[in-house]
């Protein structure tokens, strides 16, 4: 008994002052299985940072922000906290992060080992106020149970979006007869660039915006044949549920098991997991450009107001190492940004039997998110515009040109 009290009371006396009886949060958006790795990470750097505690808090992705800019402005502000990269120059702009390129100059080689294209989306001229905590590549989805049902071969490597387009027309079917549609071949979240359209212009050889020049891309040739195809599939071949359909049955297509095919991250494979029907993953499709995904990532930041922010840099520090990175690794929801860890046992070996590995090679042919001041309102815009192309109100070319000119005033207002 003595030797343990001993044993405690040195690991106190050896820690900094500062860092006696300190608690700390960390603040982020996630699920239940996200709040119990982040909890298993903050108990870990508890015990090997003794005196600081952390009070890890977490809320769905709408009331998050909410929440994080009521708390800003109230001086109540989360110490540690997570950021979605297109977001983070509207944060870092408002004055209210850290600037974390001190610290970072004091760890040599912290930023060994992760991938480069992930820290991209954090570096300014001042430095880094945010470091990448994991990130996503976008990958074909495709259910096994439809496909073995209808005689129809499995996406392969090969595949291209004219393949795609014409497995979901033979995938879409009236099953039981009653004159209406039941299965479709294909859904897509279609409103933001990062499940689909984004990597669909990319692969038609268009681009999507273009922010120090304050011009949105999409309308280009390229980019409009991208859309006319994805319109074509939506409204030709009717090889996508109209909204109105969809919500019969929730808000994503695959899950429901009413769509043969979809595309989306990392994020979906623990709810996927459970599926009743059987499926597996492939690449994205080559366009007449190549190949195209999208990569994106969330990130920590370290609030400027925070009254310990050498703490808050520590649990950061720890987290964003191969400790940390190896916990999140085991929920599956995101690839850690580690290369020893994305491409080690603890990511590769999960128990949803499909190849993690697919998700990582992506980078190969990934482009990253748009990271820019205004993204989300320029998103909204042009997602609005783009909107009424998918439901039929507006032909391709019109409901661009109405998307390029609400992203362009958005881009001209945060300049």
């Amino acid at each position: 008994m003595k030797l343990l009290y001993g044993t405690v009371l040195s690991l106190l006396l050896s820690a900094p002052a500062s860092w006696a009886d300190t608690e700390i949060t960390y603040q982020f958006w996630g699920s239940p299985q996200e709040v119990e790795a982040w909890n298993a990470v903050a108990r870990s750097f508890e015990a090997e940072h003794p005196g600081i505690k952390v009070n890890v808090e977490a809320s769905d992705w709408d009331s998050y922000w909410e929440k994080l800019k009521v708390k800003m402005a109230g001086g109540t502000q989360p110490d540690v906290f997570a950021m979605d990269a297109p977001l983070y120059k509207d944060w870092q702009s408002r004055g209210v992060l850290l600037n974390l390129q001190p610290y970072i100059d004091k760890e040599k080689g912290i930023l060994d080992g992760v991938y480069p294209i992930t820290l991209k989306a954090y570096e300014t001229p001042e430095g880094y106020f945010g470091l990448p905590r994991d990130f996503q590549t976008i990958v074909l989805h495709y259910n096994k149970d439809m496909f073995d049902a209808a005689g129809v071969a499995y996406p392969t490597d090969s595949w291209t979006w004219d393949d795609l387009r014409a497995t979901a027309a033979k995938l879409t079917l009236d099953k039981n007869g009653d004159g209406k549609t039941d299965q479709w071949g294909f859904w897509a979240e279609a409103y933001d660039m990062e499940p689909l359209w984004g990597a669909l212009v990319w692969a038609f050889g268009g681009d999507v915006v273009d922010p120090p020049a304050g011009k949105t891309l999409i309308s280009s040739p390229e980019a409009t044949a991208a859309f006319q195809f994805l319109s074509d599939m939506w409204l030709t071949d009717k090889s996508l549920p109209t909204q109105l359909q969809l919500q019969q049955y929730g808000t994503d297509g695959f899950y429901a098991g009413i769509a043969a095919m979809g595309v989306s991250g990392h994020w979906t494979v623990p709810d996927y997991s459970p599926l009743a029907f059987k499926w597996d993953i492939a690449p994205m499709p080559k366009g007449p450009a190549g190949r195209a995904t999208s990569v994106n990532s969330a990130g920590f930041v370290i609030a400027k107001g925070s009254k310990h922010p050498d703490e808050a840099w520590a649990f950061a520090k720890y987290a964003f190492g191969e400790k940390g990175q190896t916990e999140l690794a085991k929920i599956g929801l995101a690839i850690p940004v580690r290369q020893a860890i994305a491409e080690g046992p603890a990511y590769l070996q999960q128990t949803t039997k499909i190849d993690h590995s697919l998700f990582v090679k992506a980078l190969d042919y990934a482009k990253p998110k748009p990271v820019f001041k205004g993204y989300e309102e320029w998103s909204s815009a042009v997602g609005d515009a783009l909107t009424m192309i998918w439901s039929g109100e507006m032909e391709v070319a019109d409901g661009l040109a109405e998307a390029v000119a609400n992203g362009d005033d958005v881009l001209a207002r945060n300049k």
